[in-house]
């Protein structure tokens, strides 16, 4: 099992950067942030763009994953974007990972443009948005077109530092989003269904996890071939509450079959309202025992 912290792009550079150290010190294998231009109830608080704190997380640190979950195409074209990713890629020294995903009708990334609902279809725009990145991300010079996007001589010199491209982490519950993750993924994450009930969230997640078996074996993928992520910060309880509900996530999960838990890091309040505190006896008393 490996364990991810994610760390809201909220916090002024000056006070996000020793929680992007303290991510590495504590013995995650993998931070994140996300990858929206607002996120619902902080959508009117402080709030900055994850390429350029992925960056300055890559020089911060030496050792561990980066990642943002999840860019999407609500606001996002594949041609500069990857040039954005071929830096980040380049500053960590090919330790970044790209999450990506359809991206929510109704969201801040949407409506802030007010083009919310003039896009037909979001499932054959993601995955024309992924065909794109990875095509872009493996080939020298590109031309494409597609439904939604096209690219004339697009170049990508020099290229990745990991070959043949950084890993994706595809986001997906549904079954055209699955699809997307099997062809293209080397990880998939799911968030599970929305419940008030834990027992609930997590039977949504076991299946889930058995529809992307599924989504996997059409694609003729080996099920050990795609890394598979659980994002706990859609559960109905705070999996860093305590240590034990930690614990409890990472026990649930792995017998599941997940290979990585994400987790975000503890607010002070509202949403992910936690202690710190529980963080660090996480990374005294859980972590150590995952690298055993």
């Amino acid at each position: 099992m490996r364990a991810g912290i994610v760390i809201l792009p909220e916090y002024r550079w000056s006070e996000a950067e020793p929680k992007w150290r303290r991510a590495e010190e504590y013995g995650f294998d993998h931070a994140w942030t996300f990858d929206h231009l607002g996120w619902r109830s902080l959508v009117d608080g402080p709030w900055f763009g994850s390429v350029p704190t992925l960056a300055l997380a890559a020089r911060a640190t030496d050792r561990i994953e980066l990642g943002m979950l999840v860019a999407s195409p609500n606001f996002r074209h594949p041609v500069p974007f990857v040039r954005e990713i071929l830096t980040l890629d380049d500053v960590s020294e090919g330790r970044f990972t790209l999450g990506v995903g359809a991206g929510s009708a109704g969201d801040y990334d949407s409506t802030v443009f007010g083009a919310d609902g003039r896009v037909a279809s979001r499932s054959r725009r993601f995955a024309e948005f992924v065909e794109f990145l990875d095509a872009l991300l493996t080939a020298g010079k590109v031309t494409l077109t597609g439904e939604f996007y096209e690219a004339v001589d697009a170049r990508s010199a020099p290229g990745p530092v990991r070959r043949p491209r950084p890993p994706f982490v595809v986001a997906a519950n549904g079954p055209k989003a699955m699809r997307v993750a099997a062809r293209f993924g080397q990880g998939w994450i799911t968030t599970g269904a929305a419940s008030d009930d834990l027992d609930a969230w997590w039977a949504s997640v076991a299946e889930a996890a058995a529809r992307f078996d599924e989504a996997l074996e059409e694609a003729g993928r080996e099920r050990g071939a795609v890394r598979r992520f659980v994002q706990a910060d859609a559960a109905p309880v705070f999996s860093l509450s305590s240590v034990e509900t930690y614990r409890d996530f990472l026990g649930r999960a792995g017998e599941l079959g997940f290979t990585d838990v994400v987790a975000p890091w503890p607010r002070r309040e509202g949403v992910f309202a936690g202690s710190e505190q529980v963080l660090e006896a996480v990374a005294a008393e859980v972590l150590p025992g995952l690298h055993a």
